[in-house]
């Protein structure tokens, strides 16, 4: 019988740098997009990237603290409850402020039939 759900807690995840990433994605055996838990301290950053190479769409959503996505030189304020979606050719870093940055990150290549489903919105 097929897996009907998994469930973890955040700290009971597969995870990088101390615990800074969580690999939400291995974790979870998610496998049509990819995505990780940042936890990171006052100042905290990640490198200036774009996902050019991969196609892939990103989504940040804010979960706890407060910090910026530095999107190609404009600070973009994020913060819980806050989404911030940057396609793939564009630089971006996320950037933790003073009272530390949670955030999820989420990313997947377009769908070929990329229209909104209409069900959904």
């Amino acid at each position: 019988m097929p897996t009907r759900f998994v469930r973890k807690r955040f700290d009971d995840m597969e995870s990088l740098g101390g615990g800074a990433v969580k690999l939400a994605r291995k974790s979870l055996g998610v496998t049509a997009f990819g995505m990780q838990i940042f936890d990171f301290p006052a100042g905290a950053s990640t490198p200036l990237h774009d996902e050019a190479p991969s196609g892939q769409e990103e989504v940040y959503v804010g979960l706890r603290g407060s910090g910026w996505v530095e999107i190609e030189g404009e600070r973009v304020p994020i913060e819980p409850e806050v989404a911030v979606f940057v396609p793939p050719g564009v630089m971006r870093t996320m950037v933790a402020g003073p009272d530390g940055l949670s955030f999820l990150a989420v990313g997947a290549a377009p769908h070929p039939d990329s229209g909104v489903n209409p069900k959904f919105g």
